[in-house]
Protein backbone atom coordinates (compact mmCIF):
# COMPACT_ATOMS: atom_id res chain seq x y z
CA UNK A 1 0.00 0.00 0.00
CA UNK A 2 2.62 2.46 0.99
CA UNK A 3 4.86 1.84 -2.18
CA UNK A 4 1.88 2.40 -4.42
CA UNK A 5 1.44 5.66 -2.75
CA UNK A 6 4.95 6.25 -3.11
CA UNK A 7 4.41 5.98 -6.48
CA UNK A 8 1.71 7.81 -7.27
CA UNK A 9 3.29 10.28 -5.89
CA UNK A 10 6.39 10.35 -8.16
CA UNK A 11 3.64 10.20 -10.66
CA UNK A 12 1.23 13.72 -9.30
CA UNK A 13 4.45 15.32 -9.16
CA UNK A 14 5.54 14.47 -13.02
CA UNK A 15 1.74 14.99 -13.93
CA UNK A 16 1.84 18.51 -12.23
CA UNK A 17 5.18 19.21 -14.18
CA UNK A 18 3.32 18.44 -17.54
CA UNK A 19 0.50 20.54 -16.52
CA UNK A 20 2.24 23.50 -15.86
CA UNK A 21 4.14 23.45 -19.21
CA UNK A 22 0.76 23.02 -21.01
CA UNK A 23 -2.26 24.94 -19.23
CA UNK A 24 -0.51 27.75 -17.40
CA UNK A 25 -3.45 29.96 -17.15
CA UNK A 26 -5.33 27.63 -14.96
CA UNK A 27 -2.77 27.41 -12.11
CA UNK A 28 -4.21 29.53 -9.59
CA UNK A 29 -7.18 27.23 -9.28
CA UNK A 30 -4.47 24.07 -8.56
CA UNK A 31 -2.61 26.12 -6.22
CA UNK A 32 -5.84 27.22 -4.71
CA UNK A 33 -6.59 23.56 -4.11
CA UNK A 34 -3.36 22.24 -3.27
CA UNK A 35 -3.62 25.47 -0.08
CA UNK A 36 -7.22 24.12 1.09
CA UNK A 37 -5.84 20.16 1.07
CA UNK A 38 -2.81 21.03 3.19
CA UNK A 39 -4.66 23.45 5.51
CA UNK A 40 -7.35 20.71 6.03
CA UNK A 41 -5.06 18.16 6.82
CA UNK A 42 -2.95 20.43 9.45
CA UNK A 43 -6.62 21.21 10.99
CA UNK A 44 -8.81 18.13 10.40
CA UNK A 45 -6.33 15.08 10.35
CA UNK A 46 -2.90 15.92 11.75
CA UNK A 47 -3.49 18.46 14.69
CA UNK A 48 -6.25 15.85 16.73
CA UNK A 49 -4.19 13.13 15.78
CA UNK A 50 -1.09 14.21 16.84
CA UNK A 51 -3.27 15.53 20.32
CA UNK A 52 -4.32 12.09 20.56
CA UNK A 53 -1.38 10.13 20.06
CA UNK A 54 1.41 12.28 21.73
CA UNK A 55 -0.91 13.02 24.95
CA UNK A 56 0.07 9.98 26.54
CA UNK A 57 3.77 10.59 26.24
CA UNK A 58 3.72 14.94 25.97
CA UNK A 59 1.46 17.35 27.60
CA UNK A 60 -0.77 19.38 25.18
CA UNK A 61 1.27 22.30 25.66
CA UNK A 62 4.50 21.05 24.41
CA UNK A 63 2.49 19.46 20.92
CA UNK A 64 1.33 22.97 20.24
CA UNK A 65 4.83 23.87 20.94
CA UNK A 66 6.29 21.76 18.76
CA UNK A 67 3.79 22.68 16.09
CA UNK A 68 4.41 26.38 16.04
CA UNK A 69 8.26 25.23 15.65
CA UNK A 70 7.26 22.51 12.86
CA UNK A 71 5.84 26.51 11.21
CA UNK A 72 9.05 28.13 12.53
CA UNK A 73 11.45 25.66 10.97
CA UNK A 74 9.94 25.89 7.53
CA UNK A 75 9.88 29.74 7.44
CA UNK A 76 13.16 30.12 7.93
CA UNK A 77 14.01 26.96 5.55
CA UNK A 78 11.88 28.72 2.99
CA UNK A 79 13.63 32.34 3.65
CA UNK A 80 17.01 31.22 3.71
CA UNK A 81 16.75 29.68 0.31
CA UNK A 82 14.39 32.83 -0.66
CA UNK A 83 17.13 35.32 0.30
CA UNK A 84 20.48 33.60 -0.98
CA UNK A 85 18.13 33.35 -4.52
CA UNK A 86 17.83 37.13 -3.95
CA UNK A 87 21.48 37.70 -3.75
CA UNK A 88 22.71 34.99 -6.55
CA UNK A 89 21.85 35.22 -10.43
CA UNK A 90 19.29 33.55 -12.29
CA UNK A 91 21.32 30.06 -11.90
CA UNK A 92 21.66 30.42 -8.47
CA UNK A 93 17.93 30.48 -8.35
CA UNK A 94 17.19 27.76 -10.21
CA UNK A 95 19.57 25.76 -8.07
CA UNK A 96 18.21 26.97 -4.61
CA UNK A 97 14.45 27.58 -5.51
CA UNK A 98 14.22 23.95 -7.35
CA UNK A 99 16.07 22.43 -4.28
CA UNK A 100 13.96 23.93 -1.90
CA UNK A 101 10.93 22.42 -3.50
CA UNK A 102 12.90 18.78 -4.15
CA UNK A 103 13.60 18.63 -0.17
CA UNK A 104 10.19 19.95 0.57
CA UNK A 105 9.12 17.00 -1.39
CA UNK A 106 11.30 14.73 0.01
CA UNK A 107 9.32 16.09 3.76
CA UNK A 108 6.66 14.89 2.33
CA UNK A 109 7.51 11.23 1.58
CA UNK A 110 8.35 11.36 5.50
CA UNK A 111 5.13 11.82 6.71
CA UNK A 112 3.39 9.76 4.35
CA UNK A 113 5.89 7.30 5.74
CA UNK A 114 5.46 8.56 9.77
CA UNK A 115 1.59 8.54 9.64
CA UNK A 116 1.71 5.28 8.16
CA UNK A 117 3.55 4.37 11.26
CA UNK A 118 0.31 5.33 13.38
CA UNK A 119 -2.82 3.95 11.33
CA UNK A 120 -3.48 2.75 7.38
CA UNK A 121 -6.50 5.31 7.82
CA UNK A 122 -4.35 7.89 8.92
CA UNK A 123 -1.70 7.52 6.46
CA UNK A 124 -4.17 7.36 3.54
CA UNK A 125 -5.59 10.82 4.13
CA UNK A 126 -2.11 12.42 4.42
CA UNK A 127 -1.27 11.04 1.03
CA UNK A 128 -4.47 12.17 -0.50
CA UNK A 129 -3.05 15.67 0.55
CA UNK A 130 0.60 15.02 -0.33
CA UNK A 131 -0.64 13.37 -3.44
CA UNK A 132 -2.59 16.75 -4.01
CA UNK A 133 -0.08 18.86 -3.01
CA UNK A 134 3.16 17.29 -5.11
CA UNK A 135 1.04 17.93 -8.17
CA UNK A 136 1.42 21.47 -7.57
CA UNK A 137 4.95 20.78 -6.46
CA UNK A 138 5.56 19.79 -9.96
CA UNK A 139 3.61 22.87 -11.40
CA UNK A 140 6.04 25.01 -9.07
CA UNK A 141 9.11 22.97 -10.00
CA UNK A 142 9.05 23.89 -13.82
CA UNK A 143 7.45 27.54 -13.03
CA UNK A 144 10.69 27.53 -10.73
CA UNK A 145 13.20 26.63 -13.61
CA UNK A 146 11.42 27.97 -16.30
CA UNK A 147 10.97 31.60 -14.87
CA UNK A 148 14.71 32.48 -14.25
CA UNK A 149 16.04 31.24 -18.13
CA UNK A 150 16.08 27.28 -17.45
CA UNK A 151 15.63 25.54 -20.93
CA UNK A 152 12.65 22.93 -20.70
CA UNK A 153 14.94 19.98 -20.31
CA UNK A 154 16.84 21.46 -17.05
CA UNK A 155 13.11 21.62 -16.13
CA UNK A 156 12.51 18.25 -16.95
CA UNK A 157 15.50 16.97 -14.86
CA UNK A 158 14.31 18.83 -11.83
CA UNK A 159 10.66 17.37 -12.21
CA UNK A 160 12.26 13.99 -12.12
CA UNK A 161 14.28 14.62 -8.77
CA UNK A 162 11.46 16.33 -7.11
CA UNK A 163 9.19 13.32 -8.08
CA UNK A 164 11.69 10.96 -6.56
CA UNK A 165 12.47 12.79 -3.40
CA UNK A 166 8.84 11.70 -1.46
CA UNK A 167 9.74 7.63 -2.73
CA UNK A 168 13.76 8.32 -0.51
CA UNK A 169 11.43 10.47 2.24
CA UNK A 170 9.20 7.01 2.69
CA UNK A 171 11.89 4.90 2.24
CA UNK A 172 14.12 6.57 5.06
CA UNK A 173 10.78 6.03 7.51
CA UNK A 174 11.31 2.46 7.47
CA UNK A 175 15.29 1.87 7.29
CA UNK A 176 14.73 4.49 10.50
CA UNK A 177 12.81 3.14 13.58
CA UNK A 178 10.40 5.57 14.79
CA UNK A 179 9.53 5.37 18.36
CA UNK A 180 5.42 5.00 19.34
CA UNK A 181 6.24 7.92 21.80
CA UNK A 182 7.32 10.15 19.30
CA UNK A 183 4.92 9.92 16.48
CA UNK A 184 2.74 12.22 17.67
CA UNK A 185 5.14 14.69 18.23
CA UNK A 186 6.49 14.28 14.46
CA UNK A 187 3.13 14.56 13.30
CA UNK A 188 2.75 17.70 15.21
CA UNK A 189 5.96 18.81 13.14
CA UNK A 190 4.46 18.17 10.13
CA UNK A 191 1.29 20.20 11.17
CA UNK A 192 3.24 23.21 11.38
CA UNK A 193 5.07 22.37 8.01
CA UNK A 194 1.75 22.36 6.31
CA UNK A 195 0.26 25.07 8.04
CA UNK A 196 3.03 27.45 6.45
CA UNK A 197 3.14 25.88 3.11
CA UNK A 198 -0.03 26.49 2.52
CA UNK A 199 -0.81 30.14 4.19
CA UNK A 200 2.35 31.80 3.53
CA UNK A 201 3.19 30.34 0.61
CA UNK A 202 0.43 28.60 -2.29
CA UNK A 203 -2.41 31.13 -0.93
CA UNK A 204 -0.31 34.05 -1.76
CA UNK A 205 1.10 32.27 -4.56
CA UNK A 206 -2.62 31.79 -6.42
CA UNK A 207 -3.99 34.73 -5.09
CA UNK A 208 -1.20 37.01 -6.83
CA UNK A 209 -2.18 37.42 -10.13
CA UNK A 210 -5.68 35.53 -9.62
CA UNK A 211 -7.93 37.14 -7.15
CA UNK A 212 -10.70 35.93 -7.96
CA UNK A 213 -14.09 34.20 -6.16
CA UNK A 214 -13.47 30.70 -7.93
CA UNK A 215 -9.33 30.80 -6.84
CA UNK A 216 -11.10 31.24 -3.25
CA UNK A 217 -13.47 28.76 -3.85
CA UNK A 218 -10.94 26.26 -4.69
CA UNK A 219 -9.28 26.96 -1.48
CA UNK A 220 -12.56 25.92 0.47
CA UNK A 221 -12.93 23.07 -1.56
CA UNK A 222 -9.93 21.75 -1.03
CA UNK A 223 -10.04 22.12 2.80
CA UNK A 224 -14.21 20.65 2.63
CA UNK A 225 -12.50 17.76 0.92
CA UNK A 226 -10.36 16.78 3.57
CA UNK A 227 -13.01 17.25 5.90
CA UNK A 228 -14.75 15.02 4.48
CA UNK A 229 -12.14 12.40 4.35
CA UNK A 230 -11.56 12.32 7.68
CA UNK A 231 -14.89 12.47 9.17
CA UNK A 232 -16.26 9.65 6.90
CA UNK A 233 -12.78 8.10 8.33
CA UNK A 234 -14.00 8.06 11.42
CA UNK A 235 -10.91 10.24 12.67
Amino acid sequence: MVIVIALGTFLATLLGGIFALKWSDKLHLILGFSAGALLGVAFFDLLPEAISIGQTTWSIETIVVDIALGFIIYMLLDRVFFMQCHEEGHSHKRQFGAGSLSFHSFLDGVAIGAAFHVSAVVGAVVAAAVLAHDFSDGINTVGMVLRHGGEKKLAFRWLVIDALAPLVGVGVTYIVAIPNSFLGIILALFAGFFIYIGASDLLPECHHDHPTRFTTFSTILGMFVIYLAVHFAGL
